[in-house]
């Protein structure tokens, strides 16, 4: 069986990569028990350091609309370079609260 495919950076997601789940809708904004994608951890850090949990429930709740965030698909074509089990911090300062 072949590794699962990140929907965000496109790299494979092997067993001992940092991986995690993304909620698509924000827990806190209704989407508990919602959809969820399997994202490598350092593609999942980057949304949330990119967006608040009001605009991923509004604008960013497929991986199609997060692939288009001008911030987020500079970032993706960065890692997509890196081999699949990069990781590393998340460069760049935290979104404001």
């Amino acid at each position: 069986m072949s590794d699962p495919i990140c929907p965000l950076c496109g790299r494979p997601i092997p067993p001992d990569a940092p991986q995690s789940l993304h909620h698509l809708i924000p827990k806190l904004k209704g989407g508990k028990g919602g959809p969820v994608v399997l994202l490598h951890h350092i593609c999942h850090r980057e949304i949330h350091a990119t967006l608040t949990e009001a605009e991923l429930a509004r604008d960013y709740n497929t991986p199609e609309a997060l692939r288009s965030h001008p911030r987020l698909a500079k970032f993706y074509a960065w890692v997509a370079k890196r081999p699949p089990g990069f990781a590393s911090k998340v460069p760049g300062a935290r979104r404001k609260r």
